[in-house]
């Protein structure tokens, strides 16, 4: 039997296939989602990655930047939404694109350097996913997830959550025990910086990692 939250990750998957057009908004990308692609940007750069994969890619926008401004040896995007990444492709073919889930990446254990993921975690099964990044992941490898986490009383927080993903909208602390029960090491949290008239958006960073 499919699970609740597979079900309706698959109706998130078909809704983002028909809106993918509509997520490349220049207002949308600068000022909802750029602020946190600018600091997983910064983390990569600090890191030295080499080899890169951005989970729940969209349309490719910060993998290509990846590939653009840091020049790695190889950058992948990986999403399930056919219509996005039907955009990534036409976008660069510097990417090397694939459809697969976060729980399943299509790469061999110790094969990456770096993943990253913005405004895609809360479609995942979180700790399935974690496990999956820290698999991939070279030994001093890093993980770099940002989350919408906007703070809720925890009567609330309570109401909203699933069985199937009891930690939807993380808060900060579901995070730090997400990333430390997959294996990482915590390397940093923080809100993302941005101006102050989207910090509505309550986005975290979460840095991890691989001992």
């Amino acid at each position: 039997m499919t699970s609740p939250g597979r079900r309706f990750n698959a109706g998130v998957t078909r809704f983002w296939t028909l809106a993918a057009p509509l997520y490349d908004l220049p207002f949308l990308q600068h000022w909802v989602y750029q602020p946190a692609q600018d600091e997983v940007i910064t983390a990569l750069r600090a890191h030295l990655a080499r080899r890169i994969a951005d989970i729940g890619c969209g349309t490719g926008i910060l993998a290509a930047r990846i590939q653009a401004d840091l020049r790695p040896d190889a950058v992948y995007g990986v999403d399930m939404s056919d219509g996005m990444l039907d955009q990534a492709r036409a976008r660069t073919a510097e990417v090397q694109w694939s459809k697969a889930p976060a729980e399943e990446l299509p790469f061999d254990d110790a094969s990456l350097d770096a993943v990253v993921s913005t405004s895609a975690f809360h479609f995942f099964d979180q700790a399935a996913a974690l496990r999956e990044f820290y698999r991939v992941l070279v030994p001093g490898g890093v993980a770099a997830v940002a989350t919408i986490s906007p703070p809720q009383p925890e009567l609330l927080r309570r109401l909203t959550e699933s069985a199937s993903n009891p930690a939807h909208n993380p808060s900060p602390a579901q995070l730090r025990t997400l990333f430390g029960d997959a294996g990482f090491t915590l390397s940093d949290q923080h809100r993302v910086r941005r101006p102050l008239w989207t910090r509505g958006v309550w986005d975290l960073i979460t840095i991890g990692i691989k001992p």
